[in-house]
């Protein structure tokens, strides 16, 4: 038997997990020993799914997140699981239940993810970046090295990507065991940015391009550039798990309070943001719909925002991104 932990819309329904599968087969267990050891094998795991959610959870506060795994069971086959690097990012574990294959986004540094594939004896067969930064790419060599996985990454920073071998563009589709990926160019951030979209299964990897109530600095692009990179996610099913590259959300949430205060439904998300954090939970993955209702820069029409920040109501949304970007930087 496989105990996989059930699909999570989102971080408000996620638990922490020790990162372990159970498995048992049918079997004949002769003589008295062995049926007593399969009684108490039994009885221990009845008693484990008998044990409360929040005593995990408690756990979890007293090792703290890095020593457990978020795993979401996306789909039939996808799971996902949180890997937390440095200082506040995330790297993202891939695994195909149906065949085997493992990949990762965004791996950092390779020390935490090499820990999450020994604690499972798994091999890495692709690291997936979404743009060149150090802090998404510095575990590519070595894990690269290590396992003999495959680079993919953006076209336009193959000379910028350490270890590329697979290049896509905006508009690629490429298939990762049995899931069809939806390539996304979605600049701004930096010039060769890329989303990772796995439409089967509802989840997409913004990396630095969309935070949960926030979106990545101008490093390499204009406010028009990542508005239209912005409207690209935005358009896609609103039940879409985002899976960005950092745990920036409790900061966040007091820039987004700031400039649109009434905001009733970003006042629950903050306080459920707040909430998580003080245990040392992570608030990703959120939700294409929380961040509509909830997230400044996927609001730039909000008159509460405009006033806040003195943007003309006749001021189009690329100068109203531009004047929250700004702002947000200075906050």
């Amino acid at each position: 038997m496989r105990m996989l932990v059930s699909k999570a819309p989102s971080a408000a329904a996620m638990a922490s997990f020790p990162c372990s599968r159970v498995r048992s087969g049918v079997r004949a267990w002769p003589g008295t020993r062995q049926l007593c050891l399969r009684k108490n094998l039994l009885f221990g795991l009845m008693h484990f799914l008998a044990t409360p959610i929040r005593t995990l959870r408690g756990a979890s506060r007293l090792l703290g997140v890095s020593q457990f795994c978020s795993v979401t069971n996306t789909s039939s086959a996808l799971q996902i699981e949180l890997v937390p690097c440095l200082k506040d990012n995330y790297a993202y574990l891939l695994h195909d239940t149906d065949t085997g294959t493992v990949g990762v986004v965004d791996p950092s540094e390779a020390l935490p993810v090499i820990d999450a594939l020994s604690r499972k004896n798994r091999n890495l067969t692709y690291i997936l970046n979404t743009h060149h930064h150090y802090d998404h790419t510095g575990g590519n060599s070595e894990l690269k090295a290590r396992y003999g996985a495959k680079v993919i990454g953006s076209a336009i920073d193959k000379d910028r990507i350490p270890g590329i071998d697979i290049v896509l563009n905006d508009g690629d589709k490429w298939m990762f065991a049995g899931h069809e990926v939806l390539v996304i160019g979605t600049p701004g951030h930096t010039r060769g940015h890329l989303s990772f979209y796995f439409p089967r299964s509802g989840v997409i990897f913004t990396g630095d391009t969309l935070f949960s109530l926030s979106c990545g600095k101008l490093f390499e692009g204009t406010p028009d550039l990542m508005l239209s990179s912005l409207r690209k996610i935005m358009s896609l099913p609103d039940e879409t798990n985002i899976y960005c590259g950092h745990e920036y959300t409790l900061s966040n949430s007091k820039f987004a309070l700031a400039i649109e205060p009434k905001n009733e439904a970003l006042q629950s998300y903050a306080s459920h943001v707040a909430n998580l954090r003080s245990k040392g939970l992570p608030t990703i993955p959120t939700t294409l719909k929380t961040e509509k209702s909830c997230n400044p820069f996927l609001r730039t029409s909000s008159t509460e925002i405009r006033q806040a920040l003195n943007i003309p109501a006749t001021a189009n949304d690329e100068l109203a991104l531009g004047v929250i970007r700004q702002a947000k930087d200075n906050f």
